[in-house]
């Protein structure tokens, strides 16, 4: 057995973050999409701006999501690539509409 309980703390604290449903819902439509700004989110999750934005920064603290500025655009996709595995695993296979 491996002691490394860094490795273990951080890992246990990727699967808290991606165990909500309204950032699997997020991570799912970040991988199906690609990329996509907090307004797209937004209308597609029915949730307050505010509530998208906090779920992002929780992602983005982990290192799981990125985000990339486009003039006054903000846009987000997933940049862990064992999240992107683990989402597909459970949530099915994902099509890509790039």
């Amino acid at each position: 057995m491996n002691s490394n309980f860094k490795a273990y703390n951080q890992t246990a604290d990727i699967l808290k973050a991606i165990a909500h449903p309204v950032r699997l819902c997020i991570l799912r439509g970040l991988i199906e999409k690609g990329s996509c700004n907090v307004s797209y989110m937004q209308e597609c999750l029915e949730l307050p701006q505010s509530t998208v934005s906090q779920h992002l920064q929780k992602l983005r603290s982990l290192g799981i999501v990125e985000s990339e500025r486009n003039g006054l655009e903000i846009n987000y996709s997933v940049k862990d690539e064992k999240v992107k595995q683990l989402i597909t695993l459970f949530l099915g296979e994902i099509s890509h509409h790039e």
